[in-house]
């Protein structure tokens, strides 16, 4: 098929992966979205139950969406017993966060059913987890190495948009990681003109959708100069060109978040119109990273 790749050891049909955080805390949602996505990711999940921030926690605006949910989620537990109705239609990777190498490695012994991991280093709006975390290299590399020593299957490391990039990207290669996925939301924010305060309960939240696009495009780019293991795009991506861009500039598959918003069928319409192209243009497989190569 022309739009199958490969990322590590997983095999997927599409490139096209559904973002963590977005349509992820049930099975019957992950259900629907895998009859067409080439994987899906769950929602982050920590050991213990998170409540997250009151709302308002995600608005819209005209090139995307800011949020600030605080990495709500059941247990880890419960969790578990919910992912066992997800129907394998396409890989499932579950998204695992938490402060320690212990805390985070742990968790994969409870998810038998998942096919890989992707660890949450890069949540911008939780002070201590994910991007805060990032902040530590020497963590992050005890988080990575300890993770892959618990597990066989597949992990993939998050990583935020920040000037470290590279760094982060090196330290997940040095650890044996399969993959990297760049990057997550930015930090922004929005103020109510006639209150006068922020629109969020937390003040500040992570902007997603186009307007962040050539940020992370840039990223991917830059990692695939320094790194050889795969990448996964993340960041505004809403058509089949962005795909396309992501490809070129060194993704080996991508995910599609905040384009839901727009569409629950964004991954299928997506998926036809890349059957398309591939027909004139050749395999996904034979673009990746091909625009460092013109």
């Amino acid at each position: 098929m022309t739009l199958d790749v490969s990322i590590g050891k997983l095999r997927l049909k599409n490139p096209l992966i559904l973002a963590s955080g977005i349509l992820g805390s049930y099975s019957s949602s992950l259900n629907i979205i895998s009859k067409y996505a080439g994987a899906v990711v769950t929602k982050s999940v920590s050991f213990e139950k998170r409540e997250g921030y009151k709302n308002p926690v995600v608005i819209n605006w005209k090139h995307g969406l800011l949020n600030a949910v605080g990495l709500a989620n059941m247990s880890a537990k419960d969790f578990s017993n919910e992912l066992k109705k997800f129907n394998k239609a396409c890989p499932l990777i579950v998204s695992i966060y938490g402060y320690s190498a212990e805390d985070i490695s742990n968790l994969t012994a409870l998810f038998p059913m998942a096919d890989a991991f992707e660890i949450n280093l890069s949540c911008p709006h939780v002070k201590g987890l994910g991007a805060d975390i990032a902040e530590d290299q020497e963590l992050v590399k005890d988080i990575l190495a300890e993770t892959k020593k618990k597990t066989r299957k597949p992990v993939f490391a998050k990583i935020p948009y920040s000037k470290n990039i590279i760094e982060l990207g090196k330290i997940a290669e040095e650890c044996k990681i399969d993959g990297v996925v760049a990057i997550n939301t930015i930090k922004g924010l929005r103020i109510d003109i006639k209150s006068r305060k922020p629109v969020l309960s937390n003040i500040f939240g992570g902007v997603s959708g186009e307007a962040i696009k050539p940020m992370a495009l840039k990223c991917v780019w830059d990692l695939y100069e320094e790194i050889k293991i795969p990448i996964i795009g993340v960041g505004g991506i809403t058509t089949y060109e962005d795909v396309i861009e992501f490809i070129l500039a060194g993704a080996s598959a991508v995910q599609i978040g905040s384009a839901f918003f727009y569409s629950y069928k964004i991954i299928k319409s997506i998926k036809e119109s890349l059957e398309s192209f591939t027909r004139v243009y050749g395999p996904i497989s034979e673009l990746i990273g091909a625009a460092h190569r013109v």
